[in-house]
């Protein structure tokens, strides 16, 4: 069993675990930080012993917040969090930063703000084309031999450079969005980490949104929502992957449970070494989500599932083409 597995177990973690971003970042308004400390309240008051967040969200707004929430409980959670990508306070731009003396820096400021002595995980956020995967590696490695942080993870990255990473450092997970929808850790990235022995930790499980049916019309999403910029859910494409969606939840109705449930399901069903992390900023979401960990589906059901989603029926890209400069892993070619 992996170091991962061993300190998700120890603070007996459900196999399902909280993705913190959308509290702070990414889809729109930020929630207030009252109604933020209450909703992680009840997410661990509810069984989350797994919490997810990232130097990059809010522009460091998440660690604070999460760190607040959670202090006094830490003793009792996997917390997780990220570097190599932060806002430049500056110019307001997001920036990819590598170096081992960057990350160095940023781990010392995110345990402050999460008010902790160590993490359970961290990841390398992005892939810094500029500097040699090992350097970035090598230097998380230090940190976990100091112990400020419990093991290395990378996210978004491509199965070859989780290879080259193995080489230099043991790598404990990796983060890479995948759901029904999006399938790419398909294409190489899975079968590396079985290989490797590294966990895949699955962000968007739930399609950013589109696998719970709550996203009827994106041009009514809130104006700094990413979603907007997202090729799936522009005005040509998102009709035909709604009628994608059509399937799931006539499936979803038939096994009373919600599609968000159901795609969780599946997700969990493709290995016991795969975590998926939705976010939500709702209380009664994060409890649906975290009921999913007891769905367990027959194989015609899964057998369905995957049929429905296939990538060549799933219309536009995940990323657009300025997004995508920024991600190292496998694409799909998109219709």
């Amino acid at each position: 069993m992996s170091s991962f597995f061993q300190r998700l177990n120890a603070v007996n973690a459900p196999s399902i675990g909280l993705g913190c971003m959308n509290l702070s970042h990414g889809y729109g308004s930020i929630v207030p930080e009252s109604a933020a400390l209450r909703a992680l309240d009840e997410a661990f008051d509810m069984g989350y012993r797994h919490f997810d967040t990232a130097t990059l969200y809010g522009a460091t707004a998440n660690e604070k917040v999460v760190g607040r929430a959670l202090e006094g409980k830490r003793h009792q959670l996997f917390l997780a969090s990220k570097c190599g990508m932060a806002m430049d306070p500056e110019s307001g731009k997001r920036v990819i930063d590598g170096r081992p003396e960057t990350l160095r820096k940023q781990c010392e400021a995110s345990l402050a703000r999460l008010r902790t002595d160590h993490l359970d995980l961290y990841y390398l956020h992005r892939l810094d084309r500029r500097i040699p995967i090992e350097e970035s590696v090598g230097a998380l490695g230090r940190l976990v031999e100091e112990g400020k942080i419990g093991g290395v993870g990378l996210s978004e990255i491509s199965a070859i450079t989780l290879r080259r990473a193995v080489a230099e450092y043991p790598i404990a997970a990796v983060q890479s969005e995948y759901s029904l929808w999006t399938r790419n850790p398909e294409i190489a990235l899975i079968q590396a980490c079985r290989e490797l022995d590294v966990a895949l930790v699955a962000f968007s499980p739930l399609g950013r949104g589109f696998l719970t049916g709550a996203i009827k019309d994106p041009a009514r999403l809130e104006e700094g929502d990413m979603r907007r910029h997202m090729p799936r859910f522009s005005a040509d494409n998102y009709p035909q992957n709604l009628k994608l969606f059509e399937r799931l939840a006539v499936l979803a109705q038939a096994l009373n449970v919600t599609s968000g449930q159901l795609a969780l399901a599946w997700l969990k069903a493709q290995g016991q070494d795969i975590i998926p992390i939705p976010g939500t900023r709702s209380a009664d979401h994060m409890r649906e989500n975290l009921a999913a960990e007891t769905l367990h589906l027959d194989v015609t059901t899964l057998s369905q599932l995957s049929a429905m989603m296939t990538p060549g029926q799933v219309a536009g890209a995940r990323y657009s083409e300025a997004q995508q400069a920024d991600i190292d892993t496998e694409e799909f070619e998109s219709r």
